[in-house]
């Protein structure tokens, strides 16, 4: 019987491990949206502000629409303006929003709907209350989330998802409440199809003093968006993590998963995360190309009426 020597022993290898993504994604910063106007004066909390967009790649804006009671006559909307280069993901809580674009799309997102529209090579579109919200006002509160597209596929054609409430799936977990608007939770898949990003996008209720874990894809960019109550996010081993209050944002290092803890009176976020594309932003108004040339061209097609 031959030597066993260093030669012929064989071994099974033990995969390499990386403790960045096999622990919880603690957070590395917490940041306040301040409060603004947009569109004709509808009130918003501008999420991203102030945060470096290398930290959030592939996202580049967000919204908090609202939360506002109109009077009647008050709600108000956007006048025509076009966009290039990117998605928006429109996600109504409460309230109506009627959109028309200029390729003859439209329709009214309403409570608990999602659009999600890929601008690509040019659209325009106006957001408007309908005349019946205007006319007896009523609660208004959702969120706009810009999604970059990679370089190859900023001129795409113009496309629409229209998702109704009844679409968007809910799950339970541990007395969470979880609405899966795109990505996947607990087996449970998102309507939102065809998107190269692979966002994860939820929509969370967590109870008063519980905790919520989720994976998170290891190499996304992730976030957490609260925006009732608040909690502990990017918990540690003894279990303490970074306060989050509403209308702050929680930036998430790498990991394998978000883990939380849901203060006295419960809290609501977001989770979003997707994969970052890497690529350089130019960005001026409604447009998010890759160069400063490309953002002129833009300005240029859209003087001369070619969107």
């Amino acid at each position: 019987m031959p030597a066993v020597t260093a030669d012929t022993l064989a071994l099974p290898r033990i995969p390499a491990t990386d403790p960045a993504v096999d622990r919880d994604r603690p957070v590395t910063g917490v940041t306040t949206a301040p409060k603004g106007l947009e569109g004709e004066g509808f009130p918003v909390r501008r999420a991203f502000a102030g945060v470096d967009l290398q930290l959030l790649d592939p996202f580049v804006h967000m919204d908090q629409m609202g939360e506002v009671e109109y009077a009647p006559g008050e709600p108000k909307g956007t006048a025509w303006h076009p966009h290039r280069g990117f998605e928006t993901v429109t996600y109504m809580i409460d309230g109506e929003f009627a959109h028309s674009d200029s390729n003859g799309g439209g329709g009214l997102i309403t409570n608990g709907d999602t659009q999600w529209m890929t601008a690509g090579g040019g659209i325009l579109h106006i957001e408007a209350p309908p005349e019946h919200v205007v006319a007896k006002g009523g609660l208004f509160h959702g969120f706009q989330l810009w999604v970059n597209l990679p370089a190859n596929l900023k001129m795409t054609a113009p496309r629409y998802q229209d998702i109704p409430p009844g679409e968007i799936p809910e799950r339970t977990q541990d007395g969470a409440r979880i609405r899966v608007i795109a990505g996947e939770s607990g087996g449970v898949n998102g309507p939102v199809r065809g998107i190269v990003t692979a966002p994860l996008y939820l929509d969370v209720s967590v109870p008063a003093r519980k905790r919520f874990e989720h994976p998170v894809p290891a190499g996304h960019s992730a976030m957490v968006y609260v925006f009732e109550g608040e909690g502990e996010v990017g918990l540690d081993e003894s279990g303490k993590g970074r306060l989050v209050q509403t209308g702050r944002l929680a930036i998430l290092d790498d990991g394998a998963q978000l883990a939380a803890l849901a203060g006295e009176n419960g809290m609501r976020f977001l989770v979003i995360a997707a994969r970052p594309l890497g690529e350089p932003v130019a960005r001026y108004g409604p447009f998010v190309m890759n160069t400063r040339e490309e953002i002129m061209q833009a300005m240029a097609d859209f003087q001369a009426g070619n969107f």
